[in-house]
This record gives C-alpha cells, structure tokens and sequence, in this order.
C-alpha cells in the first residue's frame, strides 16, 4: 500500500490523495460532495421562499398558543421563562440557514465562473471567425477587381463593334469615292 501512494506520488499527472479528515473526499468522491451541495441548495431554495415563511409563522404562532393557552401540566415552555426553547429552536434554525446559504451561493459562484469562462471562449471563437471572414472577403474584393465582370466584358465588346463600325464605314467610303 505505501508502496503505491509512493509510485502515484512520484507521478505528476495523479494527485496525491489527502486524508479523509483533512479535505479528502473519502470513498464516496465528488458524488457525496455534489449530493451534499445539490441538498444545501434546496434548502437554501426553500429558506427563501413565502411558503416557508408561513411554515415557520404557523409553527411559532402554535408553539407561543399552546404555551400560554394549553393547561399548566402540558405547557412545556414557559412565557415566564421568555420562551427559552423557541428562541433555542429559531437560533438553531438560523444557524444551520446561514451556512446553508452561503454553500448555495458559493455553488452559484462556482456556475457563473464556468458559465463566464464558456460565453468568453465563445466571444473568442466568434471574434476569430468574423475576422477570418472579413479577411476572405477582402482577398475576393482584392480579387474580384482583376477578374472580368460580365458588364466590362460588354462594355469591352460594345467598343470594338463600334471601332469595326467605324472601320468598315471607312473602308466603304474609300472604296465608293474616285477610283
């Protein structure tokens, strides 16, 4: 075994494998990671939402009238007392909530930082072919101009019918003058 951490540590293309304490990821890997994310982000989900709100209103508002209206015996936290166990009950709540959010929004981070990274290369990509593009079309303008178009080659042709005109009229009118 510490014969193989040793090959896989002389290796540069395989990363050592840290401890399961310390930052490893134990056997489950990147799935328990990414479970454990997927579950604080709906969580976090959920903490924001009306429908918790009044889930948590409801149990409070329950919580504060069986405590105060309830029969002495079946109270089980005393208004006297400020409440103790409800207010231990939101703190924890509210302990758990915000590190859950903050792992939501670093997973949301973590998303837009891809995302930014694919539409840039993207952008690159697009840039590069407008400009391929663009130079294309300069070298066909470049050379378009030393090709006949259709409407130089009638013009061309239109000039030596009318110079043949000519020089057949010419000829006509020294042929049928004084010989």
């Amino acid at each position: 075994m510490a014969e193989r951490k040793q090959q896989r540590a002389d290796r540069l293309d395989t990363p050592l494998e840290r401890g399961r304490w310390f930052g490893g990821r134990g056997r489950g890997g990147s799935q328990q990671g990414d479970t454990a994310g997927i579950l604080s982000e709906r969580i976090a989900r959920f903490l924001g939402t009306p429908s918790f709100i009044i889930w948590l209103t409801v149990f409070c508002v329950a919580w504060l009238m069986w405590n105060t209206l309830a029969v002495e015996e079946l109270r089980f936290d005393a208004a006297d007392r400020g409440f103790t166990a409800l207010t231990l009950m939101l703190s924890l709540q509210a302990s758990y909530a915000a590190p859950l959010i903050l792992l939501a929004q670093n997973r949301q981070t973590d998303r837009d930082r891809v995302a930014a990274e694919q539409d840039r290369q993207r952008t690159e990509r697009n840039l590069a072919d407008t400009e391929y593009l663009a130079r294309e079309m300069a070298s066909l303008r470049a050379s378009m101009q030393d090709v006949a178009t259709r409407d130089y080659v009638r013009g061309e042709v239109r000039d030596l019918l009318e110079d043949l005109r000519e020089t057949m009229r010419a000829e006509v009118r020294e042929g049928c003058g004084p010989s």
